[in-house]
């Protein structure tokens, strides 16, 4: 009955944790979200209220760290759940970098609008918009499959990822052209170079995180592989 009570309890507080990341990882994508957001509307406020939300990522990956680290001494978890509680410490770290890309296209949209940049300056903003879907799309399928634990979602990820890689490569052959067309979009273009490899960033993190949900459920490392190796690991 003891015993019972201990599994209990513990499965309440991997619960709890998992709960957690998840809140983070909304905040995080949002981030992402309103970043863009304010790149392609020259908003200083919208860039504001992303490096405000900055403080509190990280102070959520501090408290879910520390409280990961007094589950691990208490419980001494088997080998599935120890995979799960190294596996969230892993995924807060993503999630916590993604936030600093967010934050530094927020700061970026700030040096933008205050240098006075021009909405009639040819710049594809459409473009990053795209590839900034693109990426917030894998970084909800993956929290999805975190939330779910599912090695199928996981496996999306890592098969899609090309398509923001072949994207952010689209955009530095655009970004050249319209610095050699006229080059007044120069400093602009350089630091939307800059903008769009955060948002490729942003996908690689979710494909770190559909790495660490694989691990989780498998017990299977498979970072480095191709999508198709992967997929063969794990069947």
């Amino acid at each position: 009955m003891v015993d019972k009570h201990l599994s209990t309890q513990f499965d309440a507080e991997l619960s709890g944790i998992s709960t957690r990341v998840l809140e983070m990882g909304g905040i995080v994508e949002a981030q992402v979200a309103h970043s863009v957001e304010a790149l392609t509307t020259y908003s200083n406020e919208l860039a504001d209220a992303v490096l405000k939300q900055e403080e509190r990522v990280n102070q959520m990956e501090v408290e879910i760290d520390r409280d990961l680290s007094t589950i691990i001494a208490r419980r001494q978890p088997t080998a599935r759940d120890l995979r799960l509680l190294i596996a969230v410490s892993k995924t807060i770290a993503n999630l916590e970098r993604v936030g600093d890309e967010a934050a530094r296209i927020a700061r970026t949209v700030q040096r933008l609008v205050n240098s006075g940049i021009s909405s009639r300056l040819r710049l594809p903003m459409s473009d990053l918009s795209y590839e900034a879907e693109l990426a917030i799309a894998q970084l909800r399928k993956a929290l999805d499959a975190f939330a779910r634990l599912d090695v199928e979602r996981a496996l999306e990820v890592l098969k899609q990822d090309d398509q923001i890689d072949k994207e952010f490569e689209g955009l530095m052959r655009k970004l050249i052209t319209y610095m050699m067309e006229d080059p007044r979009t120069i400093s602009s273009s350089i630091d939307l170079v800059f903008v769009a490899k955060a948002i490729e960033r942003v996908g690689d993190h979710a494909k770190n995180l559909a790495e660490v949900i694989i691990y989780v459920v498998k017990g299977t490392d498979v970072r480095h592989n191709t999508p198709d190796a992967v997929e063969n690991m794990v069947r």
